[in-house]
């Protein structure tokens, strides 16, 4: 693809704004060269379609928090694009110690350093992490 024909059918999702990426294409000479593009029509609607379902699911999990069947840490997990693999690598325990954290009973137990450890690996207070859903 030459330079002149990259793609640049822009998405401003929510208010973000068109992201650049760089993608690669051959100038006048042959040569590669880096070229900033905001994507193209078929790319952006598959993107808006990603989002959206993470968002729609991450509102049932917010509902399912709110109604007592899941902990905090199911929310935020999935708020930071994790799962259950992925978080328990970042906290160095088993998968099923995070499954297990993701019960609400078992979560109001957790130790001040376990939520402290869970407050860093998603980047906010502990307290956010204490209160939400309350």
């Amino acid at each position: 693809m030459n330079v002149n024909e990259v793609p640049q059918d822009g998405l401003d999702y929510k208010g973000r704004g068109a992201l650049k990426k760089l993608m690669y294409a051959t100038d006048k000479d042959g040569n590669y060269t880096g070229v900033g593009s905001v994507g193209w029509d078929a790319e952006n609607i598959a993107t808006k379609q990603a989002w959206d379902e993470v968002e729609e699911d991450l509102k049932e999990t917010e509902a399912a928090v709110k109604a007592g069947k899941l902990s905090p840490v199911a929310y935020f997990m999935k708020k930071t694009l994790m799962d259950e693999s992925l978080l328990a690598n970042y906290m160095g325990k088993w998968r099923w110690t995070i499954r297990r954290h993701m019960k609400p009973g078992i979560f109001k137990g957790l130790s001040d350093k376990t939520l402290t450890a869970y407050a860093r690996v998603f980047n906010i207070p502990v307290e956010t992490l204490k209160k939400f859903g309350k």
